[in-house]
């Protein structure tokens, strides 16, 4: 007796423009020029380009598992390059725009791409890298002239993608492999160490696709218009360039610019309705629409993650009826881990809400043991899923332990299940043999009115090993004295953890994914 089965359907990421194109025909990608002005296509005509570029890099040797790199914004190019690369079965690694020639040279290194798609505005970079990198043998330029590449290293030979467009070359198949093949290559941040290698895989993210399309996680749908400024770069820019064209919304990207100006006009021009950044994009869009009048009625929600939700921004959203659902991710997880569902009434800035399907969390001690209560304690976060890290790009020993990967993050989880990441472990201060959370001193402070961004560090101390001190970038060039600042921390923290100076800083350091820049505080502050 024959039992049945069901068809052999390979969870490939190609397979979401294609449902795009197929289904949802007049959705469109659109990219901010800067000017006021925007580009756009539809899925149909992006599918099109896309197919024409893997034909471009087939010809030049391109096969299944080969590493081609990215350095560009969100924009309708990198986006067609991306397809491009992972529909043919190619591993799309993307490079960081804002970290050093230097340490781009050395990922270019570890991952061995041959090939390199370049933004026009970055060819400076891009030389700058090129000739600490040889292995690169061809640039594509994106958007732009391929003698504005010029002069660079006799070994590299430039093309642009319009040329690979237009050019007559017999189209691409795309899929064909195993679901399990690698699609992508993203090097964490290095805010809080060395960067490694994390490779993402078509079933890994075709998975975090469905999960983040959930009702109580993105919630994503056909009618929506969405603006990611988290950017492709990092950590698939949440996945968003995979969920929204299955969803067959509007993805709205913003090129380089991600002022407050800038996103204010995106949102107005093309009815954005889902923003998605980090709370520093956010915190330059409230500064220029309060200082405008401007209003942005079509805006219903926006996704933060990446680091804490200050509490006055977030009040200062919701005052507009704007609904702020917090998330919390890392790259290692492809990258979303747990989220708020879109319109909770409960939700406060400091949750980051509760895990969706195929995520899992687990709080341990400090050698990785699971805690015996799981509720309304802290511990030190772990999780597991299929879309989690196994192994880091290029090492041979696993990243997890009894199948569980350490996030390095220190956290709790209510009786709900709603997650708070109270802190990381590495930005632990060790105080007179007493560790202090900085965290905790974080949020009290950030909550004050007057108060844009605030950050916690150790400083070198001869008695006591470490200190904290606080630094503080102001709103508007607000009056507030040092015991202003501190008095809310009293009685609500123990009194040694009371900094013992505060910093004024006109410009909070920002890494490149928009976090504060710890490791530069700690450079610049901790010495003592």
């Amino acid at each position: 007796m024959t039992l049945g089965s069901m068809q052999h359907f390979a969870l490939t990421v190609d397979k979401f423009l294609l449902h795009a194109a197929k289904w949802h025909p007049r959705g469109e990608v659109v990219t901010g020029r800067g000017d006021d002005g925007a580009d756009r296509v539809t899925y149909p005509d992006l599918l099109a380009r896309a197919r024409r570029v893997s034909a471009a890099l087939a010809r030049l040797s391109v096969v299944q598992g080969d590493r081609v790199a990215t350095l560009a914004w969100n924009t309708q190019a990198h986006l067609e390059a991306w397809y491009a690369i992972m529909g043919m079965g190619a591993v799309c690694h993307t490079l960081n725009p804002r970290l050093l020639a230097a340490q781009s040279a050395e990922m270019l290194a570890r991952s061995q791409a041959r090939i390199l798609f370049v933004s026009q505005d970055l060819m400076p970079l891009a030389r700058e890298i090129l000739a600490q990198a040889p292995s690169v043998a061809h640039v594509v330029v994106i958007d732009g002239s391929a003698e504005a590449m010029a002069p660079i290293a006799e070994r590299v030979a430039v093309i642009t993608m319009e040329d690979a467009v237009a050019a007559d070359l017999e189209e691409i198949e795309w899929g064909g492999f195993e679901e399990k093949a690698p699609c992508g290559l993203c090097f964490t941040s290095g805010t809080t160490g060395a960067p490694k290698g994390v490779t993402y895989t078509h079933r890994g993210n075709y998975l975090h696709t469905l999960r983040q399309l959930q009702a109580d996680v993105a919630g994503i749908t056909a009618r929506d218009s969405v603006l990611t400024v988290v950017p492709m770069f990092h950590a698939n820019a949440w996945g968003l360039p995979f969920a929204v064209p299955a969803a067959g919304g509007k993805l709205v990207l913003p090129g380089r610019q991600a002022d407050g100006a800038s996103l204010a006009g995106l949102i107005a021009s093309e009815g954005v309705t889902i923003g998605v950044g980090v709370p520093t994009v956010w915190l330059g869009l409230m500064d220029h629409v309060e200082r405008t009048g401007l209003e942005l009625p079509s805006l219903r929600r926006i996704m933060v993650g990446g680091s804490p939700m200050p509490p006055t921004l977030m009040q200062r959203l919701e005052d507009r009826g704007i609904a702020v659902q917090t998330t919390w991710g890392m790259t290692e997880l492809s990258p979303l881990g747990t989220a708020s569902p879109p319109g909770a009434p409960d939700r406060k800035a400091s949750q980051s809400g509760r895990p969706a399907i195929g995520v899992d969390l687990m709080l341990a001690d400090g050698q990785g043991r699971p805690l015996p209560e799981q509720r309304e304690v802290e511990g030190r976060l772990h999780v597991r899923g299929p879309t989690v890290v196994e192994r880091y790009f290029g090492e041979r020993e696993p990243a997890t332990r009894d199948g569980w990967f350490d996030t390095g993050d220190l956290a709790r989880i209510d009786a709900d299940g709603n997650l708070t990441i109270t802190g990381r472990a590495k930005d632990l201060i060790k105080s007179g043999g007493e560790w202090i959370n900085p965290s905790e001193i974080e949020a009290i402070v950030g909550a004050l009115p007057q108060v844009s961004l605030a950050a916690v560090v150790g400083r070198a101390d001869p008695k006591w090993g470490e200190r904290p001190i606080l630094l503080v970038e102001l709103r508007n060039g607000a009056d507030i004295s040092d015991e202003m600042l501190l008095d809310p921390l009293r009685g609500r923290v123990a009194p040694w953890w009371i900094p013992e100076a505060v910093i004024r800083l006109p410009d909070m350091p920002l890494a490149s994914t928009g976090k504060i820049d710890k490791m530069r505080l700690r450079s610049e502050f901790g010495g003592g």
